[in-house]
């Protein structure tokens, strides 16, 4: 018994000091916690992106080939003797020998290409005017362009080129652009090169911003500057969600407010001009005011929906179908009228000689109006 004691004593002795030795010089492998997973190394270049890490190349690699560089040239008369800024004074003297020199004026801008024919958007202002219209695309090729046709009061206009293998652009169709939305602008800044900014949609629907007749733009701060007018703004998909047409700026550079044309009346515009060369829109021949709280007080008004009559062209469709100066008009087929520019918004894609239900105001009663939709005469600039 006393040799089994002597053994035992002998073996918890051994396994101390081993236990003893192991603790001292190796004490990880005493810990029962898991070792922690190595830090992965950056990855090599050209690598594909990690999982879940954020990026839009995909969406741009799709854009790019279908935005264009324009640039435009024109001769202007340059007066040789400094003229006050008026216009009366500019036109007397226009036509007078000598008076003035004629000088080559250049500009540029942005393009999408719509269609694999040829037939490319841009904004009326970047070819307003112009002798020649060069097109330089992003796989390197030049050529000319010719003008199928422009919408001033929108600032949209249509050129084509005869180039093969190209690739248009996709609209958003259906998709319901979101304030919020990520999108990316397009175009040729400064004429530095094709270049991609990216933002969010700030605001839908802006309008009275006094840049075009019809306003109804999409507002991003996604940076837009000279030269990107005409270009693409798209979706984090590469789908076309407007044309790039203005800034607020007051030092001429981007201040992250930018507007665009949205993609759907864009291309509502671009078919007319492809079948007919012009847009032909409705009209009723009235001249609408919004309802300001003391004309609502004075027509004893509960709302200031609506619009009021301010003047009517006589002999228009409007008169012709009864519609008279202190008319408040309060509903289009149904569909509330909200103010004078979305009432003329809403007039716009009627089809001339289709019929149209006005719900109107008059003598404190309510009544329906039958009228014929004419056609919006052209302005012509000076």
């Amino acid at each position: 018994m006393r040799r089994l004691w002597l053994l035992f004593a002998q073996t918890v002795t051994v396994c101390l000091g081993v236990l003893f030795i192991v603790a001292t010089l190796r004490p990880d492998w005493m810990s029962s916690a898991p070792t922690p997973p190595a830090k992965p190394s950056a990855p090599a270049p050209g690598a594909t992106a990690p999982v879940g890490q954020v990026s839009y190349a995909a969406a741009v690699a799709q854009a790019t080939p279908s935005v264009v560089n324009i640039y435009t040239s024109k001769h202007i008369n340059v007066p040789l003797i400094p003229l006050p800024p008026d216009p009366e004074l500019e036109r007397l003297f226009r036509d007078i020998p000598g008076f003035s020199r004629r000088k080559e004026s250049t500009s540029l801008g942005s393009g999408v290409i719509v269609r694999g024919d040829g037939y490319i958007l841009t904004n009326y202002h970047v070819i307003e005017a112009a002798d020649t219209i060069a097109v330089a695309l992003s796989d390197g090729r030049e050529t000319s362009a010719e003008l199928v046709g422009a919408d001033p009061e929108s600032d949209l206009a249509v050129l084509k080129i005869p180039l093969p293998d190209l690739q248009p652009i996709s609209f958003n169709g259906e998709h319901k652009v979101q304030v919020g939305d990520v999108v990316l602008a397009i175009g040729n800044p400064f004429g530095v090169g094709q270049t991609t900014t990216m933002g969010i949609v700030s605001a839908l629907g802006r309008n009275r911003l006094g840049i075009n007749i019809y306003e109804n733009f999409i507002q991003t701060d996604a940076a837009i500057n000279p030269g990107n007018s005409g270009g693409a703004l798209i979706d984090t998909s590469g789908r076309l969600v407007g044309i790039n047409t203005a800034i607020y700026s007051e030092t001429g550079g981007s201040l992250g407010i930018g507007f665009a044309i949205p993609a759907q009346a864009a291309h509502q515009i671009l078919e007319q001009i492809i079948q007919t060369g012009t847009v032909t829109r409705g009209w009723l021949g009235i001249e609408p005011q919004d309802i300001t709280p003391d004309l609502a007080r004075a027509f004893h008004l509960k709302q200031t929906d609506g619009v009021i009559i301010a003047s009517v062209l006589r002999n228009g469709p409007a008169w012709r179908a009864g519609i008279r100066v202190g008319d408040i008009i309060l509903a289009l087929d149904g569909e509330p009228v909200v103010d004078s520019i979305g009432f003329l918004t809403q007039i716009a894609p009627l089809p001339p000689r289709g019929e149209a239900r006005l719900t109107i105001l008059r003598d404190g009663k309510k009544r329906d109006i039958e009228v014929q939709i004419g056609t919006r005469p052209r302005i012509r600039k000076p």
